[in-house]
């Protein structure tokens, strides 16, 4: 793993009592704190509908080291070999849609949900796009990505990265996802609920996390969560596969929902997940709650875990029966 690089500005980063007592109980406390004050590694995946990805690493690799990410074929962890250079995004590769600059963690769901060519997708909370362009890339721009989000301003950006990434399979709807309507006979074959979250996964991306948090917020975020991940079951057809994911670290925000579902749905049913990353063991129950022991099966990934954002990923078959 690379040497972890300290952030000056998170040197003096305090955490809530509160916080601190809660994620004591979680994970391995000191290690999390630790690495929330390091810079996160950027990271890079390839547009293989622009590009194959030997040749865009040829184009790069005279300037730039490109460390693959083990979990996702076209990721690569990226650092300029003098050093001198950090804007990724600046770059003409990046410009002109060859690459995408996305953390190499949130490439998980698009690889969990597995989209073929010729598949009707939902991305119910889309923007600013990197699922989405990595779930119709994989799709090979057949079949649609219906890619929904309530920002304007959000969507906008979506608009540009599609079209930046080249993409012609993608259709972008404004709505609130718990009141999206049927719009497919019988349902899509793959939906994605990566929710709206607290972000507790990511504060070394933004340390204004730490100050954000608190426990109302949590419960408010879990109501919304719930109402998400049903209309998207609601909206799967039978037989079909819906992911639903956060970059938090909570349990009301990650186990929880996923239980809410398995209670309401008898014909949802858990999938295992099997991926080339480490992680730490699901939350089964927290502070006088249980949960379904099925939650075993879904992945919580700690910032410490791989040196990258923390994760929770959970992938649902509805039944066919």
């Amino acid at each position: 793993m690379e040497k972890l690089e300290k952030n000056p500005y998170a040197e003096d980063l305090e955490f809530k009592e509160k916080f601190r007592e809660r994620y004591s109980k979680l994970t391995d406390w000191p290690a999390y704190e630790r690495i929330s004050r390091m810079y996160l590694r950027k990271c890079i995946r390839v547009n293989t509908i622009k590009m194959p990805v030997a040749k865009l690493k040829k184009r790069l690799e005279e300037k730039w080291n490109l460390d693959p990410v083990p979990w996702c074929r076209e990721g690569f962890w990226i650092k300029h070999i003098g050093e001198k250079r950090i804007d990724i995004g600046n770059l003409k590769e990046h410009l002109l849609g060859y690459i995408y600059v996305q953390s190499s963690a949130s490439m998980i769901p698009p690889v969990v949900l597995d989209p073929k060519p010729g598949d009707i997708v939902l991305d119910m909370c889309a923007a600013p796009g990197s699922k989405t362009t990595q779930i119709a890339q994989y799709m090979d721009n057949q079949g649609v990505v219906v890619a929904n989000d309530i920002s304007a301003d959000r969507l906008a950006s979506l608009g540009i990265n599609v079209q930046r990434c080249g993409l012609t399979n993608v259709m972008i709807t404004k709505s609130y996802g718990f009141h999206m309507k049927d719009a497919v006979k019988g349902g899509f074959d793959r939906v994605l609920v990566d929710a709206p979250c607290s972000g507790t996964g990511s504060i070394r991306k933004s340390l204004k996390t730490v100050q954000m948090w608190n426990p109302n917020m949590i419960k408010r975020l879990s109501s919304v969560q719930k109402r998400l991940i049903e209309r998207g079951f609601d909206l799967l057809k039978k037989g079909g596969t819906m992911v639903y994911s956060t970059c938090s670290q909570e349990p009301e925000e990650n186990e929880e929902v996923v239980n809410h579902l398995l209670e309401k749905h008898e014909d949802a049913k858990l999938d295992d997940i099997k991926l080339n990353i480490k992680h730490g063991p699901a939350v089964t129950g927290f502070e006088g709650r249980k949960y379904n022991p099925e939650v075993r099966k879904c992945l919580r990934i700690w910032p410490q875990d791989n040196n990258t954002e923390g994760f929770f990923i959970s992938r649902v078959k509805k039944d066919s029966a």
